[in-house]
């Protein structure tokens, strides 16, 4: 038997009136998905569950099995996990943003607005440059920040807060930054001095001229959010007896996948946005079957959409992901000459019209080639909200796929 796991993050959404009342998923063209859906088990699944926050390592946590109540340590545990970075007992991982905030630093910080968490989705190569001259302008032993992809960077701080309330960059979009700035109230101050200080780095780096040049959002600040300790996940493997795979583009699904001792796979021109080697990750997928019993295929583009406020950007990411991806890959497991499985979901909503997470239940199938089901004629938040099955825990969600 083969698995295919097909999370569009963020996919799920609200109505929105320049689609005449459609949200995204209704709105894209997917016939891949649509024809799966008809012939599946259909419902809703909550993957966060309540009390928590409804983020991308809490949520894909539980659909891989891992209840997010015991096992979620923050996300940037785990892309240092992704890094390849080792931590001793007393570190804290911290996730750095390199973001776009107004003015220059010449205005007072605290009355600065965050205009772009991602910073125009600033490249990997402009971001390393200006990693590096933060760790050398701000050196601190015990403390030391890691590129990642994109804006998302690793800061390994010894003995630092891993509980530290941060705010989340993406939900605070538009707003005065000043009220959600760590503070010297609650043990921030070494915090909020990191930031502000290298604010004042960036601000005029050769790189961000450059940017302006060519009219691009300057990465003027760092920003510091989601703390947490060295995780420990049990294997995937031994758990479920099968061979698994993760391919994705960002560091937080894949070091999910090293936790879990899964094969990670990295994919050539995979960004973590709507420019992403959509192609490329289904031939990921396709060859990591030849010794994998399962493959996980995480696409964060509709996420990035929904943040970036990008409607009919969110709804071509989605048929890209239908066409290029769930297609090809359904394709090869039709003619594998074994019975397959193929699930479908979000792992949240990134709603357009709030730009951030949700906690809203997320539509579902799992098609099983050896039975065709009555499922629903199109894919979608509405239709699959009318099915009979509810799963409120997601955690539990893989007893449904995978065949003991």
């Amino acid at each position: 038997m083969k698995y295919l796991i097909l999370i569009p993050d963020g996919m799920a959404d609200r109505p929105l009136d320049m689609f005449g009342g459609m949200t995204p998923m209704e709105k894209a063209n997917k016939p891949a998905m649509d024809a799966l859906a008809a012939r599946s088990l259909c419902g809703t699944v909550s993957n966060v569950p309540d009390g928590m926050v409804p983020e991308s390592d809490t949520a894909n946590l539980a659909i891989l099995s891992y209840d997010p109540r015991e096992f979620s340590k923050g996300r940037s545990p785990l892309e240092a996990m992704s890094l390849g970075l080792s931590m001793d007992p007393d570190d804290t991982a911290i996730r750095c943003n390199i973001v776009t905030l107004s003015g220059d630093s010449s205005d007072k910080y605290s009355e600065r607005t965050m205009i772009d968490h991602s910073a125009d989705e600033i490249s990997t190569e402009e971001a390393d440059e200006l990693v590096k001259a933060l760790n050398e302008a701000l050196p601190m032993e015990g403390r030391v920040l890691h590129t990642g992809v994109s804006y998302r960077h690793c800061l390994i701080w010894k003995n630092a807060n891993d509980k530290y309330p941060f705010m989340r960059p993406h939900d605070i979009l538009g707003q005065v930054i000043g009220e959600h700035l760590p503070s010297a109230d609650n043990g921030g101050e070494e915090f909020l001095r990191f930031m502000e200080e290298g604010a004042k780095i960036l601000d005029h780096h050769p790189v961000n001229e450059a940017r302006r040049a060519r009219g691009l959002k300057p990465a003027n600040s760092p920003w510091l959010w989601s703390p947490g300790k060295k995780p420990a996940l049990p294997s995937f493997s031994e758990k479920w007896g099968i061979s698994a795979a993760i391919v994705s583009a960002v560091d937080l699904i894949k070091g999910i996948g090293v936790c879990a001792g899964c094969d990670v796979i990295d994919v050539e021109g995979a960004t973590g946005n709507f420019n992403t080697n959509y192609s490329g990750k289904a031939q990921a997928a396709i060859d990591a079957f030849e010794k994998n019993d399962l493959v996980y295929i995480h696409v964060e583009a509709p996420d990035e959409c929904g943040h970036r406020g990008e409607p009919d950007v969110k709804v071509a990411s989605i048929e890209k992901i239908d066409a290029e991806i769930l297609t090809p890959v359904w394709e090869y497991l039709k003619g594998c000459g074994e019975d397959y499985k193929i699930m479908v979901l979000p792992d949240h909503p990134t709603p357009i019209e709030t730009r951030t997470h949700a906690m809203e239940p997320v539509p579902f199938f799992i098609y099983d080639s050896r039975e065709d089901r009555s499922g629903v004629d199109v894919f979608t938040e509405k239709t699959c909200s009318g099915c009979d099955t509810y799963i409120s825990d997601g955690s539990t969600l893989m007893d449904l796929v995978i065949e003991k």
